[in-house]
């Protein structure tokens, strides 16, 4: 029951970073990327001690008896914080520096910990929003933006491919990566028809 309680704030949290982060895609989001990922950080700060008071609940050796009451919003918050620093750096964000975001620990032996399986999961969250950033970049003017995501999503699909996936639901959300890279090549095969990907990569449409 106290478990239950802790991760519906938790839920709560995460619902309020993801409408803050949804902001980006309406067209004027674009200007406003640092102050929404500032803004997303404050809102971690709660997170870490939601997770806190979460780890207090049971004692280590029970995080896989009681792992499926979080591991939905742990691969959502995973998400979000790979989602804030893509906006940031344009880079994958590691499992050991999405643990520091929460304030939980990236090895198994040192209690409550980032599984690797959620944080894979959230990473191909990512790619799903990011397919739906090219869309909008695109209605925004800003024309480098799909270049630059479609680059980092293909070399995402390359890291994939080399991991021999065992779990069935991550198996399946790895099938959806294989349309998500498909949504953005054709974003970017349409630009460069329109001749607006030579715009992109002469620095015109959109910074970075």
């Amino acid at each position: 029951q106290e478990i239950r309680k802790v991760v519906q704030t938790l839920e709560q949290t995460a619902r309020e970073i993801l409408t803050l982060l949804q902001g980006v895609h309406q067209g004027a989001g674009f200007q406003d990327i640092p102050k929404k990922c500032q803004k997303a950080r404050e809102h971690f700060g709660t997170v870490r001690t939601q997770l806190a008071s979460l780890k207090t609940k049971f004692t280590d050796d029970q995080y896989y008896r009681f792992h499926e009451h979080w591991r939905f919003v742990l691969q959502r918050l995973v998400f979000l914080a790979a989602f804030v620093v893509y906006l940031e750096t344009e880079t994958l964000v590691t499992r050991e520096a999405v643990a520091e975001i929460l304030g939980i620990e990236a090895d198994r032996e040192r209690g409550f910990h980032l599984d690797i399986e959620d944080y894979l999961s959230g990473v191909l969250t990512l790619a799903s929003e990011l397919a739906r950033l090219a869309v909008n970049s695109v209605t925004a003017g800003d024309y480098s933006r799909p270049l630059r995501i479609s680059t980092f999503i293909n070399e995402l699909d390359s890291g994939f491919r080399l991991l021999n996936l065992k779990n069935d639901s991550l198996r399946k959300r790895y099938d959806g990566l294989k349309y998500d890279v498909k949504k953005i090549e054709e974003v970017v095969y349409d630009l460069s028809i329109r001749g607006l990907n030579k715009e992109a990569t002469g620095g015109v449409g959109g910074e970075k």
